[in-house]
């Protein structure tokens, strides 16, 4: 297979990443300072889903003197990092750029915006869905009639971590499509390394839910129904273009010839 990316020196891929790390750095600096303005109501969002689970047996408290602080600091940091991720993939898609013919370019570019937007997913599934399921399943474990009594800095570094690597996790049908183009991978070493995938996935969804089965088959499903929409990408998407990007080269040579 013909390489993907178009040749660059060492110096040039260096000063370009220098570039988009300065700027990905100020991205976050500004970010961070605009969600800490908004710490309290980007803390109640995170609290309602708890709060919804926890009802009247239950509160949020902090243990230590800095611990309101060192939470706040936190929760500026986690969630700079969802609000700025439009402008962050920007940068990425640029750092990429330069390595791609322009015509590989037109392909990958709007696979950029679907990156956004699976993140964006995976930030949702996390919110709407493994929350809620998750607090309330927890909740009705054990001995009853007990009040809980959750730490404030604990639970929101949790949850935005959670929501970070869900985001991360929706990428899957992307990167398929990355190792797709680089020649990595195929339908066909994809399609044999499903059942292995599947396997794997099992055993994530029992580490990061409660043990309960409706609560892991809501995590399982969607990263199996990923994962096949990356594989049908490869085939419908990469394949294709390779092999019509193969056939072109094979003209010119015949007509150089």
């Amino acid at each position: 297979m013909e390489s993907f990316l178009r040749d660059m020196s060492l110096t040039d891929h260096l000063e370009e990443l220098r570039t988009r790390l300065i700027r990905v750095a100020i991205i976050l600096i500004v970010s961070f300072m605009a969600c800490y303005g908004f710490g309290e109501q980007l803390q109640e969002i995170l609290l309602a889903p708890l709060r919804a689970a926890l009802g009247v047996e239950g509160k949020v408290v902090f243990l230590g003197l800095l611990d309101k602080v060192l939470t706040q600091f936190q929760l500026a940091f986690w969630s700079s990092v969802i609000v700025s991720s439009p402008l962050w993939f920007r940068e990425g898609w640029l750092f990429i750029r330069p390595g791609l013919y322009e015509k590989e370019a037109k392909i990958i570019r709007p696979f950029v915006f679907i990156g956004f937007l699976l993140f964006c997913s995976g930030i949702a599934f996390g919110y709407f869905i493994v929350f809620p399921n998750t607090f309330g399943i927890m909740m009705q474990f054990g001995v009853s009639n007990v009040e809980a009594t959750i730490s404030l800095r604990e639970y929101i570094v949790l949850a935005l971590k959670v929501l970070v690597f869900l985001g991360v996790l929706f990428q899957l049908p992307n990167l398929m499509l990355i190792l797709g183009f680089m020649g990595l991978v195929d339908k066909k070493s994809l399609s044999s390394y499903r059942r292995y995938v599947i396997a794997a996935f099992a055993v994530l969804s029992a580490i990061l839910t409660p043990p309960d089965v409706i609560t892991q088959l809501a995590l399982l499903i969607p990263l199996v129904t990923l994962y096949e929409i990356g594989l049908w990408s490869v085939a419908l998407i990469v394949e294709p273009f390779k092999k019509k990007t193969d056939q072109e080269f094979e003209q010119d040579d015949n007509d150089n010839e």
